[in-house]
């Protein structure tokens, strides 16, 4: 995996020896001898990771660190500190700055290495949520760009899976602190059944069970829909160097050493959880935005955009299938006298009331958008056109029979609906042509007396209430 790594550190032997290293395993690698040059390089050229030492004159590593993590524009990538500092307390005040990670020196390659590349693949995939938030932004939705350190780390669900009950307890009762709740499971079958049918924020596996295979979990977890993206915290010796890369290999996103230091579990713990609700923030903004793209905004229908998309689809099946495909559009009749009379606020009320019912009284396969104003469209898949008929001549008279509750001295408004229907006429048929036709038969209807259901035929027009009579096609 390539990537474009920076290496920070006041003393030039040590940043000669990383850049071998890591240029040898084929990584791009940036240098800087002090905080403020890393802060310039950051941000002229933003690398996909930052190894940072702490003991460096004038700013240290502990205020460079807070500071890309305090910039919306360089929180997401991932800083891992390489230090001689050993203690507990200095690693617990990296991680609370936003280290990723507290590297001892001299630093074990192998550990190094899948480090760097499990940190990568995690900012890729920060990178490519980042981006869609920007697309997002570009279709109007609203985004938020309140850094990861933000993000609310208490109330957490956690899973722990450890076969020694008094350790399990111990790091439970430690996650109490921040009001967590812990389910603790003592078999790698029972955390994967647990994890697979809850809903966790974090999942804490002990590499060392007896007669048992946590990296396999693990692998069974990354690759598995619902667990793959839940970050998984591995508990291991200080000798397990090889099995603590295999895991990073395998996914998993950080780990603690033995004798577990309470105050370092809370804070990877706080720092994980962080980190999956804000990719849980980034998520939900997208599919937020996305549905706003696609969706009207007053009647929560479908709009014109998603429409004309899901007819493409259709037309594609449509010709694979040689199943039949019908539309049909409506429109209120006499909407402005709606809006004049009892203003736009009761006109808007008549539209998402209209919407509802419409939704209700078809076929839960039709797909109903709002096609702009007062006009409607129903795309009716493998559907001929004499069911067609029969679907919008009931909707016609359902929607005359039932006025709409509304606000205001009016209390209740009466509505008609004139209605258009077509049926695609085979594989060289267009989009446009078929909504034409549907156009067409709605507007005939409303020029011979309104309240009618119109089909459109290549012989004429024909209201469906009254089949025999019919006018010439005007197409």
């Amino acid at each position: 995996m390539s990537a474009r790594v920076l290496v920070v550190d006041d003393l030039l032997p040590n940043v000669k020896l990383l850049e071998a290293k890591l240029t040898s395993e084929y990584f791009d690698v940036l240098t800087a001898n002090d905080g403020p040059s890393a802060l310039e390089i950051i941000e002229a050229h933003p690398p996909d990771i930052v190894l940072l030492d702490i003991m460096m004159p004038g700013m240290d590593g502990f205020e460079v660190c807070s500071r890309i993590k305090a910039n919306p524009q360089t929180m997401h990538i991932p800083v891992v500190m390489v230090t001689a500092l050993s203690g507990a307390a200095d690693r617990v005040r990296g991680i609370e700055c936003g280290a990723d990670d507290f590297l001892t020196k001299p630093v074990n390659d192998m550990a190094l290495f899948a480090r760097v590349r499990s940190l990568v693949r995690l900012k890729m995939m920060m990178d490519e949520w980042r981006l869609r938030e920007q697309t997002s932004d570009q279709l109007g939705a609203m985004t938020d760009d309140r850094p990861i350190a933000a993000e609310d780390a208490t109330n957490a669900h956690i899973l722990i899976l450890d076969d020694n009950a008094v350790a399990s307890s111990q790091a439970a009762e430690t996650l109490k602190s921040d009001n967590n709740t812990a389910e603790i499971v003592s078999s790698v079958e029972a955390a994967y059944s647990s994890a697979v049918d809850g809903k966790f924020d974090l999942i804490i596996v002990n590499l060392d069970l007896a007669d048992q295979d946590a990296l396999r979990l693990c692998s069974h977890l990354r690759s598995t829909e619902k667990t793959r993206q839940i970050p998984i915290l591995l508990v291991v010796e200080e000798d397990e160097i090889e099995r603590l890369a295999k895991g990073f290999d395998l996914g998993i996103n950080d780990y603690l050493i033995k004798p577990i230091d309470p105050n370092e579990l809370l804070a990877r713990a706080r720092t994980q959880i962080r980190r999956w609700r804000y990719q849980g923030r980034l998520r939900s903004n997208y599919e937020r935005s996305i549905e706003m793209a696609l969706t009207d905004s007053l009647t929560g229908l479908y709009n014109r955009r998603y429409l004309i998309a899901h007819l493409e689809g259709q037309f594609q099946r449509m010709q694979v299938s040689e199943k039949p495909l019908s539309l049909m559009m409506f429109d209120i009749d006499f909407f402005k006298d709606v809006n004049d009379t009892h203003g736009h606020g009761v006109g808007d009320e008549v539209l998402c009331g209209l919407a509802v019912s419409v939704t209700k009284n078809l076929r839960n396969f039709d797909t109903v958008s709002r096609y702009g104003g007062e006009e409607f469209i129903v795309v009716m898949p493998d559907t001929d056109l004499g069911i067609a008929m029969t679907v919008a001549e009931r909707l016609r008279e359902h929607i005359a029979a039932n006025p709409f509750k509304v606000s205001g001295p009016a209390g209740a408004v009466s509505i008609t609906l004139s209605i258009g229907v077509t049926q695609a006429l085979g594989p060289d048929d267009t989009i446009e042509a078929l909504i034409g036709r549907a156009d067409e038969a709605l507007y005939h209807g409303k020029r011979t007396g309104r309240n009618k259901a119109i089909v459109w035929t290549t012989s004429g027009m024909v209201d469906i209430a009254h089949p025999h009579t019919r006018d010439a096609a005007t197409s």
